[in-house]
């Protein structure tokens, strides 16, 4: 069955803060030359900012080019960081405070707020819709769309209502095709379709493999008393330390009483027996986390994955008929510890790129001029001047790793005269579990610490039941053959939210995949030591639904 289309100048896929501000970028400057162009965005999220999951400390950089009438247009961005803390954790119970001076100067917050980026990205589909942006939250791009000629044409949905066996239900509604001129996709990290473009098109060939951490994020509501509006508290060492891992602690004090607190862990971790989320609620308990979180309800739990990779991973950005954008790509700041104003800035950048080729009547073209304006901009010098954090602190790692990159931020403000490159990728760092200590985690208390599962609740995840499972194995006998024997099968453990398990059935062990708890952070599709698990689009309207994230 022929299916139904529409058609567009621009296709943006994913309602987040690079897809939102190419939006906008690209109506303004049609408005500013009088010219008409249809721009449509597809999210996935049952709203704009369901799936939208960041720290947040944002950097205003960016938004103040796109809007600097941000504030009169009641942006919610209102709590203004007054305080800087950064604490090297030495153990369960010890804590050193470093001195201003000794953090990276790119790391501090001055002129930062503290945001829910979910509600950044609500606002700014109300600033993309009175322009005149066509927003569709609830529908999935599932499949990249080509021309004869290998060129992107645009995307189609998914379809709705299809049964776990593949057949249609009473509810069924076919999937429709967007075409456009250009299309633009800014997923956000490790994209499904992001991903299949970069390796149809070899954009990563000669770059370093990405680089990814696990952020996992909860909401606590504290007594005012322990409450100090403003202030950005980060962490690094226990208790990742502790197997030789490495990532970083936050605390931010928002508004409202309320605190964002998490664990990003480095996902080129080599311990099969690391759980990111049992880190996470080790942290809470260390006396530094602990003091402001006692007396405190816990209101919003989510989890998502961070693309770190830097200049060094940064595949090439365009191709025939399109550009991949922002977190999709990997435009993140690992120093600042901030993606947002990048991923905003990669969002601009294409929007100028794009309208520029559309006045010129071209269509399909593969843009390479992108990449001139990309490193005329400040976001290619920000990702330059941090390009070696990784390296550093992959290979040094702890404080020695830390005190590198202050050299290298501090001191030579980034421009040493070479580059550290990290060319394992993160899946391969996993060694065998015979050759790593196994951590016993404690259990949960439920006033500070919790399971995976009422966690989850607090995700509003929602899956239909009955749709084919979105999280498909390339070989079914991987998990119990050889990731189970080799690694304990680490995917009962790096998962957030509980939807692998190994499960003990008469005739041994099954690899059981519970689709519905999951969070979409695709840490299974990084991670993973086999390249086993392709995380594909759901159905949608399904995942998270987070208001304030």
């Amino acid at each position: 069955m022929e299916r139904e289309s529409m058609e567009f100048d621009v296709v943006i896929v994913g309602a987040g803060p690079s897809g939102l501000s190419a939006a906008c970028r690209l109506m303004q400057l049609a408005n500013e030359s009088n010219s008409e162009i249809s721009v449509c965005v597809v999210e996935k999220g049952s709203e704009v900012g369901a799936h939208i999951l960041s720290g947040a400390v944002l950097e205003p950089r960016a938004l103040n080019e796109l809007f600097p009438d941000w504030q009169d247009r009641n942006a919610p961005i209102t709590t203004a960081v007054t305080e800087d803390i950064f604490y090297y954790y030495t153990s369960k119970g010890g804590a050193v405070k470093l001195p201003g001076f000794a953090v990276p100067k790119p790391t501090h917050n001055d002129g930062n707020y503290i945001v829910s980026m979910a509600n950044v990205c609500r606002w700014l589909a109300e600033q993309a819709e009175g322009l005149g942006v066509e927003i569709y939250p609830g529908f999935a791009a599932a499949e990249i769309l080509y021309h004869d000629n290998g060129a992107v044409k645009g995307i189609a949905t998914g379809e709705m209502g299809v049964s776990a066996e593949g057949e249609q239900k009473d509810s069924y509604v076919p999937s429709m095709e967007l075409h456009a001129k250009y299309t633009l996709f800014a997923e956000g990290c490790r994209g499904h379709l992001g991903k299949q473009l970069i390796e149809r098109f070899d954009l990563n060939s000669g770059k370093d493999p990405q680089h990814y951490g696990i952020g996992i994020k909860e909401i606590w509501e504290i007594p005012a008393e322990q409450h100090t509006e403003g202030t950005v508290i980060h962490g690094l060492g226990w208790p990742l330390a502790e197997s030789g891992s490495s990532g970083g602690a936050f605390l931010y004090h928002a508004d409202n009483n309320q605190v964002y607190i998490g664990l990003i862990t480095d996902l080129n971790y080599s311990n099969p027996h690391v759980s990111p989320f049992e880190e996470f609620q080790r942290w809470k308990k260390h006396p530094e986390t602990a003091k402001y979180l006692q007396g405190g309800t816990r209101i919003a739990y989510g989890a998502r994955a961070i693309a770190k990779g830097g200049l060094n991973s940064l595949p090439k950005m365009h191709f025939p008929g399109g550009l991949v954008i922002g977190c999709d790509a990997g435009t993140l700041n690992a120093v600042k510890i901030k993606g947002n104003h990048t991923a905003m800035k990669s969002g601009m950048i294409a929007a100028e790129t794009v309208f520029g080729a559309l006045v010129a009547a071209e269509a399909s073209a593969d843009l390479v001029q992108f990449d001139d304006q990309l490193k005329q901009s400040w976001l290619y010098d920000e990702l330059y001047t941090t390009r070696n954090f990784g390296g550093l602190m992959h290979k040094f790692k702890g404080l020695v790793g830390a005190g590198l990159v202050w050299i290298d931020q501090t001191i030579f403000r980034g421009r040493l005269p070479f580059t550290l490159h990290d060319t394992v990728p993160d899946h391969a760092a996993m060694k065998p579990a015979a050759d790593c200590r196994k951590i016993s985690y404690d259990k949960p208390d439920n006033v500070l610490t919790f399971d995976r599962l009422s966690s989850v609740f607090l995700s509003n995840t929602n899956h239909e039941e009955d749709q084919p499972c979105h999280l498909r194995l390339a070989d079914a006998t991987i998990p119990i053959s050889k990731n189970l024997p080799l690694y304990d099968e680490p995917a009962q453990r790096y998962c957030p939210a509980g939807v692998y398990e190994i499960v003990e059935d008469a005739g041994g062990p099954r690899f059981q995949i519970n689709a519905q708890n999951c969070v979409h952070c695709k840490t299974c599709d990084i991670k993973d030591p086999s390249q086993n698990i392709n995380w594909v689009t759901p159905e949608g309207f399904g995942g998270p639904n987070y208001p304030n994230m």
